[in-house]
């Protein structure tokens, strides 16, 4: 996965000219904050150069992971939305990624840290399309929400972990009032980012909502013990964004959870189950690891299933086995 091609060279031109060394200790302090200081409720980052920062460091796989999210939800779901809302928008790579997929007509960005916002509409001035250039940004506290914000399609990425947890729930309520058509919430790949996802799915049915991705069915959830759901996508590192993360190679995987939530009834009936490994492929079979309708399954598919075996070879983690 890679930010489209614009983005690349928005971001590297806001830090044009600033010293390595003083973006490399931004990135380092940055990174102690959101490690100890996330599900506080706290305010992360409040400087400019801070923003431009990350924006180097996160927006890659913060695109990659919205990006991954939204095309899985494409194979299950046909909606074309026009308008979207990147509720938490950071410096924007939600509304870059949406856009890459459905040109959209109308974007609004709620972020409540000024410096964020302004990082954010510096990017989207780069851009040629007229969704990115004329994207609203409105300063908000997601705490606060009201539901006045209404979009055919509304995101969500790694905000919800930085809350207090009696804030956390009253959030998602808002967030699904403000969904028309479908609702994607995306969380840290890890048990606790997990925890919190499954706790989402939970009161976005009990509100009504038919679960879209990555769950191929509407019953409990199956994980138990101490698995956790997640998927994993690669992006790729420029020369700047491997100088701060101190990198050698030229990617990263960014490890994601999420849920999608939809106002209708999504595509899923001829589904055998979503891949939540990567499968492992021997001489003439294929062995998965799915969550199915009847629970986490290990399925075996040889050469004998035909076309069947033929997609389970070229399938990844995190996408969808159908029945052909």
């Amino acid at each position: 996965m890679e930010l489209p091609i614009e983005l690349r060279l928005a971001t590297e031109k806001l830090v044009s000219g600033e010293s390595i060394g003083k973006m490399t200790d931004d990135a380092k302090e940055l990174s102690r904050r959101y490690m100890n200081d996330s599900g506080t409720g706290k305010s992360l980052l409040g400087k400019k150069s801070e923003a431009a920062v990350y924006s180097l460091m996160r927006m890659p796989a913060t695109y990659g992971a919205i990006a991954s999210a939204i095309e899985q939800v494409c194979q299950v779901s046909d909606f074309v939305p026009r308008s979207f809302l990147d509720a938490g928008a950071g410096t924007g790579a939600g509304s870059w990624a949406a856009n890459e997929f459905f040109k959209l007509d109308k974007i609004t960005c709620l972020e409540r840290e000024e410096a964020m916002m302004s990082i954010g509409k510096k990017l989207m001035a780069e851009a040629s399309d007229n969704a990115l250039k004329d994207a609203r940004w409105i300063k908000a506290d997601l705490c606060q929400l009201n539901d006045s914000y209404k979009a055919d399609l509304v995101v969500s990425s790694y905000v919800l972990n930085e809350m207090l947890p009696e804030d956390r729930m009253k959030v998602v309520r808002k967030l699904w009032d403000n969904t028309e058509k479908m609702l994607i919430i995306i969380e840290p790949g890890t048990p606790v980012g997990f925890q919190n996802i499954r706790k989402i799915r939970d009161v976005l049915i009990e509100e009504g909502a038919y679960i879209a991705a990555p769950c191929p069915h509407m019953e409990k959830c199956p994980v138990v013990g101490d698995d956790w759901c997640h998927f994993t996508t690669r992006v790729q590192r420029g020369r700047i964004h491997k100088m701060l993360k101190e990198g050698d190679v030229p990617y990263e995987d960014e490890k994601y959870t999420y849920i999608a939530a939809s106002r209708e009834r999504c595509n899923t009936s001829d589904i055998i189950g979503r891949v939540m490994r990567h499968p492992i492929i021997d001489k003439g079979r294929v062995t998965v690891n799915m969550c199915t309708v009847d629970g986490i399954v290990k399925k075996t598919i040889t050469k004998k299933d035909g076309s069947l075996y033929k997609e389970a070879k070229k399938i990844s983690n995190g996408e969808t086995l159908r029945a052909l």
